[in-house]
């Protein structure tokens, strides 16, 4: 489905783009699928139509790794409820522990079942070239037509209603969730939904019978026009995708700036192209960015070499231009430190060894926990946990509940910031080097991390150049060591150390981590451009598209 919509994105890129023809087939919008262009049901009336719902069981959630393992589907002709139709598949693999606690389907079932030729040819002729429906039919649709292009070399041609976008539609504000059980209980379905094809498919069927009776209301009279009511709604913002026309697919950081040059919101994405490309498709986001996005006059997007690069890039322009629509950025006001008093600990700005933490809230329950705490305790905060649980305990067996609520809040809070303090002195402790891809091909990126923070970066270019950048690096790094004397962590370089410890933890695969010796970060260095050849090749078909 995502590359089906990305290849109608690129098609109408293209076109704008282009100002003119292009030779291509004519594709059309189909709910939120793509497909070639052709009637839908456009003289087909409502009560006329013949429509077979749909419902699958699958292995998995995606189609083409996980397989089918149950079909069921229901005929509706002319408003009322027709033959039925329901096969187990044999998905030939066990189908897991998880879906069989779902489903109650059991591996010894399925491989008494027919294949999925069979089944799905079965279906097939079941169908015939009536209106499918389904229950959110990206999902089901998916396997069905990955089943029937293995089999036919073409997928299924005819018209789709999604009875979730339907109901969306037509109870917006009557009810607050489209699932299958949510509106089953909605209707008062005769049949229950419970993760089997065949009853899911017949709840499906009588919420269509629902669906299409409130679609005649609003003047519904063909399939087309429950088509068109089960369509996505296309956003306002949409008419400014053309802002996003030429982002490369290659990773960098992005300034969504308004008519008045002013910066709204900073970003950044492994893969510009598809990143904003996503702002224009899909309703799902923050007010803040939302509100971004409808003031939004141009799109501002600067290449990288490296993921990691462009998350260093994105925090240092979050802490310098401070966009109002990154609720979540960067702002060094709003860090708290603990420190002793008397025999407590309370927060303070002003920077000691206990810090920074990001939440004030949290911060202030964990002190609380720490009320009447011993000298160790205050000194080592994650002793006071086990007395603290113990109290916790006796506070529940005396059901004095609200007080153990309490209790349970600020344990909660001082275990996090017990967590928050050992990864922040692991990564005081961490000495080493980070190296990516560089934008410049044949070129490597050396982050050097020491002292609790970065100490360089330098670009490191091929041949015997690189010696003499990585030798700088390795000064940088030692003069870094040196002055970490002092115990407290800046504010400034706490969310760079914090990045560079996640993308540490989990490294993305053109990433390679050397310790702070020379010959170590030579030899890493020299066996990147095999990693870059790749992201080469794809920064030289982005220029030349």
């Amino acid at each position: 489905m995502q590359l089906r919509l990305d290849a109608a994105d690129r098609l109408v890129e293209l076109v704008e783009e282009r100002r003119g023809p292009v030779a291509a087939a004519r594709l059309g919008w189909q709910g939120d699928a793509v497909g070639l262009a052709r009637p839908l049901g456009a003289d087909l009336p409502l009560e006329r139509a013949t429509y077979v719902v749909v419902d699958l069981e699958t292995t998995g959630l995606r189609a083409g790794v996980g397989r089918i393992c149950e079909i069921g589907a229901v005929r509706v002709r002319e408003l009322e409820l027709a033959d039925e139709f329901q096969t187990l598949v044999d998905p030939r693999a066990p189908i897991g522990p998880v879906i069989s606690a779902l489903t109650g389907i059991r591996d010894a079932e399925l491989r008494r079942a027919p294949s999925a030729d069979v089944a799905v040819r079965g279906f097939l002729a079941f169908a015939g070239d009536a209106v499918l429906v389904a229950h959110n039919a990206r999902f089901d649709l998916s396997f069905l037509d990955c089943e029937t292009e293995r089999l036919t070399g073409a997928r299924l041609a005819g018209p789709v209603v999604d009875t979730v976008g339907l109901a969306r539609r037509l109870l917006a504000g009557r009810t607050p969730r489209a699932g299958l059980a949510s509106l089953a209980r909605f209707f008062g379905t005769a049949a229950t939904p419970c993760h089997r094809a065949l009853p899911d498919a017949q709840a499906t069927a009588e919420i269509l019978l629902m669906l299409i009776g409130l679609a005649q209301e609003r003047g519904a009279q063909t399939v087309a026009d429950l088509a068109e009511l089960a369509a996505p709604r296309v956003r306002k913002v949409y008419a400014k995708r053309s802002l996003a026309f030429g982002a490369p697919p290659t990773p960098g950081v992005y300034l969504f700036r308004d008519a008045h040059d002013q910066v709204l919101y900073v970003g950044r994405a492994r893969d510009l192209r598809a990143r904003l490309h996503s702002y224009f498709r899909t309703d799902r986001q923050r007010p803040a960015v939302e509100a971004a996005l409808g003031a939004l006059d141009r799109i501002e997007w600067r290449e990288t070499g490296s993921e990691l690069e462009a998350a260093l890039e994105e925090l240092r322009l979050l802490r310098e231009l401070r966009p109002p629509a990154n609720a979540r950025g960067v702002r060094p006001d709003r860090y708290v430190y603990l420190r002793r008093r008397g025999d407590a600990l309370v927060c303070t700005s002003t920077p000691t060894p206990l810090g920074p933490f990001r939440s004030r809230t949290r911060a202030r329950l964990a002190c609380r926990a720490l009320d009447r705490a011993s000298e160790a305790e205050l000194e080592e905060p994650g002793l006071a946990l086990p007395r603290l649980r113990a109290r916790l305990r006796d506070l529940a067996d005396c059901r004095r509940f609200e007080d153990a609520a309490r209790l349970r809040d600020r344990i909660d809070a001082l275990e996090q910031l017990v967590r928050m303090l050992r990864r922040l002195e692991r990564l005081r402790r961490t000495e080493l080097c980070v190296l990516a891809p560089a934008r410049e091909d044949g070129f490597v990126r050396a982050v050097f991390v020491a002292g609790g923070r970065i100490a360089a970066e330098r670009t490191v270019p091929p041949g015997p150049g690189g010696r003499i950048e990585i030798e700088a690096g390795l000064a940088a790094a030692h003069a870094a060591r040196c002055e970490a004397a002092d115990d407290h962590l800046a504010v400034e370089a706490l969310d760079e150390l914090l990045l560079i410890g996640t993308f540490i933890r989990r490294p993305p695969p053109e990433l390679r981590v050397a310790p702070l010796v020379a010959d170590d970060v030579l030899r890493l260095a020299a066996a990147l451009p095999a990693v870059l050849a790749a992201p080469a090749r794809t920064r030289a078909r982005a220029r030349a598209a």
